[in-house]
């Protein structure tokens, strides 16, 4: 059969553009996914109010050394396996296919939790902006919609042109992060600066809801592989992108957070976070700011949180189109998911997927009334940062399987010493994190509430579901079974038409 045969698309239908990215630009999908304005500035301002602990900055260092020895073996694995749906493919070649193909749908859970559960943000903030300057009252999901729009119509452009868009609005956020630590450090609250959200005991209160947090902020950490097919000289890009990405983020979230903390204080911190009028304004971050700063700097700091939610929600969207496309190409979810624009390269069908469910969500809640910060943007995004964290766990124990097969020239730190502490310590944090996730979600303890038991319990249903799909294809498609976590180098039939003109 010729290439050009209707039954089988063209090779650019199949892949995504290569050689289109370096360093700098996966670095971008890397740290806006995870925007150290929107971290600290909307999370952890209002996580101060309903965790209830001023430990954030050494609960972040904790959080980076775990992930950072988790991230060599991750490295290592990358150098051997390229696919669009890393946690998918390595999970996959590392504990076995059916475990991979359930840990591939709870990785499009949890990506579509974390990138859906920003446009309620983005909405929140650019009302009260609007409001402010404008004199206009204008219903968050309207807002949000228009993001929407915009990420629709960018997620089916060419990578490059999304990564520039994100460097543009990551290289403001990152200047005026730095100028406002400035500010903040600059003008300690009484009694001077203060070590103390430095140390143990400002964290151990509430140690699982705080690692929670801090998890969900990192999210995006691990997106160089995700990128890896789309990338310039690979090995060496998602290594330094991994690890540099890492660095940025520790230090911009636990220097920023400290210099908040200095600034209110930290006795009075958590009893200002949780008062009414300040937990409606999102956490006690840019009162504090416009108060020591002046209204300029507290209103360029909503403008850029604004922006930095909605390069985080660009992000998501880019690499939730990228697993979808992976679960297509090898035939796991309907063969036009596998299917890119042939002058972008862009995973058109995986884009249009997630922008959908992103629509009928925003539709409910719109019709509901439901709350876009509370229920939108908390729920939905630490329940998808918790996603993540399993996927994690399950890729830490997959390097251990993978390199025990055929250690493929690695040495025993990244193989196998650096994967088993990480593990070790990742399963503590799971546990941490399960046992407190009512009150991640700002439950009182005790509290019955569906949403503290469904948002895990999903995780485990589409896991499920996955490995039963996944056997069932072993029995009934040999080849698509076979292909599964091959990426690339999959092959496989094809009966849809193509679509690679779209």
């Amino acid at each position: 059969m010729s290439a050009t045969s209707p039954m089988r698309p063209s090779v650019v239908s199949q892949a995504l553009a290569r050689d289109r990215l370096g360093v700098p630009s996966v670095i971008m999908f890397a740290l806006t996914a995870a925007a150290p304005l929107m971290v600290v500035g909307a999370l952890v301002s209002s996580a101060w109010g309903w965790v209830g602990v001023t430990g954030f900055p050494l609960a972040f260092v904790i959080i980076a050394v775990v992930l950072a020895l988790f991230s060599f073996g991750y490295v290592a694995m990358s150098r051997h396996i390229t696919n669009a749906g890393a946690f998918y493919s390595y999970i996959s070649q590392g504990l076995g296919r059916p475990l991979g193909v359930g840990g591939a749908l709870v990785a499009l859970l949890a990506y579509n939790l974390l990138q859906i559960g920003l446009y309620g943000a983005f909405g929140f903030f650019a009302s009260l902006i609007l409001a402010d300057k404008a004199d206009l009252d204008v219903k968050w999901w309207i807002l949000a919609l228009g993001l929407w729009l915009v990420i629709a119509i960018l997620g089916l452009l060419r990578v490059d042109v999304n990564s520039k868009v994100l460097m543009v609005l990551l290289g403001a956020e990152l200047v005026a992060v730095t100028i406002f630590d400035f500010i903040f450090l600059s003008n300690p609250a009484e009694g001077g600066v203060s070590l103390e959200p430095w140390t143990w005991g400002s964290l151990k209160d509430a140690a699982g809801p705080a690692f929670a947090v801090c998890v969900t902020a990192f999210v995006g950490f691990e997106a160089a592989p995700v990128f890896a097919e789309e990338a310039r000289s690979k090995n060496r890009t998602v290594a330094l992108a991994t690890f540099l990405g890492l660095a940025v983020m520790v230090v911009s979230y636990a220097v920023t957070s400290w210099a908040a903390a200095v600034s209110v204080g930290a006795d009075a911190l958590v009893p200002l976070a949780q008062q009414p009028d300040i937990a409606a304004a999102g956490g006690p971050f840019f009162p504090t700011l416009a108060e020591k700063g002046g209204a300029w700097a507290a209103d360029l700091g909503l403008i850029l949180l604004t922006t930095s939610i909605a390069a985080a929600a660009l992000s998501y969207h880019n690499t939730t189109a990228r697993y979808a496309f992976a679960l297509g190409r090898e035939r796991v979810l309907p063969a036009f998911f596998g299917r890119t624009r042939a002058r972008s390269g862009a995973p058109a069908s995986g884009s249009l997927f997630q922008t959908a469910i992103a629509l009928v969500v925003l539709v409910l809640f719109a019709v509901q009334g439901w709350d876009p910060m509370l229920n939108l943007f908390f729920w939905l995004g630490t329940s998808g940062g918790v996603g993540v964290l399993f996927l994690v766990f399950a890729t830490s124990l997959s390097v251990i399987g993978y390199f025990l097969k055929d250690t493929r020239g690695e040495g025993a730190w990244a193989r196998v010493i650096a994967p088993v502490l990480s593990s070790l310590a990742l399963a503590y944090i799971i546990w941490l994190v399960v046992d407190n996730f009512g009150g991640l979600l700002g439950f009182a303890p005790g509290t019955e509430n569906a949403a503290v038991w469904a948002f895990p319990a999903a995780y485990g249903v589409v896991a499920v579901i996955g490995i039963v799909w996944a056997l069932i294809l072993r029995g009934t498609s040999r080849q698509d079974y076979d292909s599964i976590g091959l990426g690339a180098r999959a092959t496989t039939r094809v009966e849809a038409p193509d679509y690679a003109q779209l």
